[in-house]
């Protein structure tokens, strides 16, 4: 039994070493190893004797399928299945094959033949039978794209814009329109507090409230300018004036070539000391209160140019009070102007346009007849030529000059004429500067018994410059000549002022400015002269 088991263990022995040497083969004495990519080996014979050739081992598995059936050439391929790369240790060396199995072998008979594969090439039908996509109708259309769906960069990003005025009022808003107050409030020191030829010297306090307001429309436009000034006697002559006013302007497009436009007017204040009407032994001027408005229609027909306008003033004089205690009733005084005024021009440019204007009207007296029996109602007619200027910011406005007339329904009374001249003109020689013309004739009545009344012509001339951004200055010169109607009197008055203003900051600013004014006459007092200084603080919002 013994033997039996040391000769099963010797065969057993035996078949594996056969089995070792088949596997591994032989080597003969030129074969060499060499080093292919990825760390695979490959037999190469490298005997060089001339007529030799070497038979290499194959292996041949014991179980069928170990290795693909099909073989290469001797020496085509290694042992993992790669083709030879002909020496070079640098080319590339092709993936491996994939070795087939026994399984996969069985699964491709089984699987079934699909129908485009089992027909023919002229069998297939290439009709699309499925859902096919097709382009938006906006991906085929350029559509503008809109400005304020573009992408914009951060707002911390973006530079400021640069303000040209940074100490103007801001204004604030009110409805539709911007409103501008502002409040200044001052002393003021004077030589002549009242204005006259028997006033003294005096200490004021003064105080002014203006408003501004201007509509933000799209079509029409309208403004409002409002004033109140209090003065009040800090020392020297008794002085107690409020004085106010008002005007607004609407204007009108109300269709094309045609404009229209209103205005209102209203001014309360103590008549002026160099009145033409003289009321002996008064202790302070009376109050006159004027209330004005209009209507005015204006159209272009090609380059002529129409306008019509219509306007009522109304004077109303208070109680004048007299040193003695009582008062004197002004009630003779008070009349009511109308008139209408016809314009016809033609624009040679849209910068000139000259024009010729006529106007008529009429003023009546509350009372037909005064204390001295006369009747003061007249007529009044009046002619005018002149040019319109129209460049912009640089120079606009009007000039015009010619006659006016008033004829009183009592015979005894001399007419009032003389000539008349009308300006209203803005000029901006430079940025910052502003020039401003302004002139206009009046006739004055009179309730003194024999005369007619006087004409004043009037004028005022007023720089204001933009110095620096936080400095603003401003002067002005006025000149007046009146002449009294029926005699060789005369008033000859003058005023000038110079002022400047440094603002803080946008809200508020110091002010200041020196006045002179003076009268001179060829009638008996009626001579004055006044010199004035104020300085203050202005508020604006």
């Amino acid at each position: 039994m013994l033997c039996s088991a040391g000769l099963a263990t010797a065969l057993c022995a035996f078949q594996a070493h056969a089995q070792e040497s088949a596997l591994r083969g032989t080597f003969g004495n030129g074969t060499t190893l060499r080093n292919t990519p990825r760390g695979q080996q490959a037999l190469t014979n490298t005997t060089n004797q001339p007529g030799a050739e070497q038979a290499q081992l194959q292996y041949e598995p014991m179980s069928s399928g170990a290795v693909p059936d099909t073989q290469g050439e001797a020496g085509s391929a290694n042992l993992f299945g790669t083709v030879a790369s002909g020496g070079d240790p640098f080319a590339e060396t092709p993936l491996p094959a994939q070795r087939s199995t026994r399984a996969s072998r069985q699964r491709a008979q089984q699987a079934p033949v699909s129908a485009e594969r089992a027909l023919p090439e002229e069998a297939v039908d290439e009709a699309t039978t499925g859902t096919v996509r097709v382009p938006t109708i906006d991906s085929t259309l350029e559509l503008p794209a809109n400005e304020r769906a573009e992408r914009i960069g951060a707002i911390e990003g973006l530079r400021r814009a640069t303000d040209d005025n940074p100490f103007a009022a801001t204004g604030m808003r009110l409805g539709s329109f911007v409103l501008r107050p502002s409040l200044e409030q001052g002393i003021t020191a004077t030589s002549n507090a009242s204005l006259s030829t028997s006033g003294s010297s005096a200490v004021l306090s003064e105080t002014t409230l203006r408003l501004n307001a201007v509509s933000d429309w799209s079509r029409h436009a309208a403004t409002i300018d409002a004033y109140g000034i209090l003065r009040r006697s800090l020392s020297g002559e008794e002085i107690d004036e409020t004085e106010a006013g008002i005007n607004a302007r609407l204007d009108l497009d109300l269709a094309e070539e045609m404009r229209g436009h209103g205005e209102f007017g209203y001014l309360r204040r103590p008549e002026s000391a160099s009145s033409p009407v003289v009321i002996e032994g008064t202790a302070s001027q009376p109050i006159r209160q004027t209330f004005g408005g209009g209507l005015g229609l204006e159209r272009d027909v090609g380059k002529l140019r129409f306008g019509v306008t219509g306007r009522v003033e109304r004077d109303v004089f208070g109680d004048a009070e007299l040193s003695s205690g009582g008062v004197l009733s002004q009630k003779e005084r008070d009349s009511i102007l109308a008139t209408l005024t016809l314009r016809g021009g033609y624009e040679i440019s849209p910068a000139l346009t000259p024009f010729v204007e006529t106007e008529i009207g009429r003023r009546y007296y509350d009372e037909e007849i005064d204390s001295s029996g006369f009747a003061r109602s007249s007529d009044r007619l009046g002619a005018r030529a002149g040019i319109e200027l129209d460049l912009g910011e640089k120079l606009s406005g009007e000039f015009a000059a010619g006659w006016l007339r008033e004829t009183f329904d009592d015979e005894r009374l001399k007419p009032i004429s003389g000539p008349s001249i009308d300006a209203a003109l803005a000029w901006s020689p430079e940025r910052g500067t502003l020039v401003n013309l302004a002139a206009n004739t009046i006739i004055e009545g009179t309730t003194t018994a024999g005369e007619s009344g006087s004409i004043l012509h009037s004028g005022r001339l007023s720089l204001d410059r933009q110095i620096r951004a936080d400095l603003t200055a401003n002067a002005a010169l006025g000149l007046g000549y009146r002449d009294y109607s029926g005699s060789d009197g005369y008033d000859v008055i003058f005023n000038a002022e110079a002022g400047a203003t440094w603002w803080i900051n946008r809200y508020a600013g110091l002010s200041g400015r020196l006045r002179h004014e003076s009268q001179k006459s060829n009638l008996s007092d009626r001579d004055y002269d006044a010199n004035s200084v104020f300085l203050g603080l202005r508020l604006q919002r």
